[in-house]
């Protein structure tokens, strides 16, 4: 091979590489307040946060309260949109999911913003580059009643029509 050819083939490899980071990947389906689809059939987990679960039969985890709003706002954030995936220090986390800070086109920091409108907490067993500046987010968010904070909890219905949605999903 030429040394053309090589630094043609390095660019392509690069690129390829580094291509959902420069060009971002279009989600198929949210399945809850930190954990989406991609196109592509791959799962992505958002790195440092944690919201609260939506039940799923199939993997035995029950509803918690404020999970179905959770799942509802991350998917009128990026649900059929185009997002810019960038990793962490751990790629993978240990179900094979990928480990992602999450932006939307205009530069919005979707885990962030989860975070900051009360939509999910803090993910506090691991260190990760914001975990200082999400808890501050946090702690407002708490103190303001966002999200999650506000007074209102959910109730037996919304424990129903979870379990039916879920249901009537396949899950």
């Amino acid at each position: 091979m030429t040394r053309f050819g090589a630094a043609v083939f390095a660019v392509f490899v690069f690129v390829g590489a580094f291509a959902t980071v420069l060009f971002g990947e279009k989600v198929r389906y949210v399945i809850d307040g930190d954990t989406f689809i991609l196109e592509n059939n791959q799962r992505v987990r958002m790195i440092g946060i944690d919201a609260p679960e939506v039940g799923h039969r199939k993997y035995g985890k029950r509803a918690e309260p404020f999970g179905r709003e959770a799942r509802h706002y991350l998917k009128q954030l990026i649900e059929k949109k185009e997002v810019v995936l960038k990793p962490g220090e751990e790629p993978f986390d240990r179900f094979g999911r990928r480990l992602a800070y999450v932006y939307l086109e205009d530069g919005t920091f979707v885990n962030q913003k989860m975070v900051e409108d009360g939509y999910a907490e803090t993910f506090r067993a691991l260190s990760f580059s914001f975990k200082k500046g999400f808890q501050e987010l946090e702690r407002t968010a708490r103190t303001e009643k966002r999200g999650m904070w506000s007074e209102r909890t959910s109730t037996w219905h919304d424990s129903l029509y979870e379990f039916f949605a879920d249901l009537a999903r396949g899950h």
